[in-house]
């Protein structure tokens, strides 16, 4: 069975306790981490008085990256694509002309 390790992480001033695998500590530490970097930059740079709505945009921040770095991954996987099958066509030309 494999060890679980118990944790408390404090997200906008509210304490989270997590039962996680040991593998996961250093992971979920470093994304409370930039939450709250992040909840506390919304604060400042806008007038935000809610948590519900400064974590609402943290959200909103870290899932359009998240999205954006899937659509730019689809964009380098359609130009690899085309880039072999010219590979292949080129290939296929030379060697038919054998």
């Amino acid at each position: 069975m494999t060890e679980r390790l118990k944790i408390k992480l404090s997200i906008a001033d509210r304490v989270y306790p997590l039962t996680i695998d040991p593998a996961q500590e250093e992971g979920l530490r470093k994304a409370a981490k930039n939450i709250e970097q992040l909840a506390k930059q919304f604060e400042q740079n806008y007038a935000v008085r809610d948590k519900q709505d400064v974590l609402a945009m943290c959200a909103l921040q870290f899932a359009s990256k998240i999205e954006q770095r899937g659509i730019e991954k689809q964009e380098d996987n359609q130009e690899v694509t085309e880039r072999l099958q010219a590979l292949e066509a080129l290939v296929t030309s030379k060697l038919s002309t054998l």
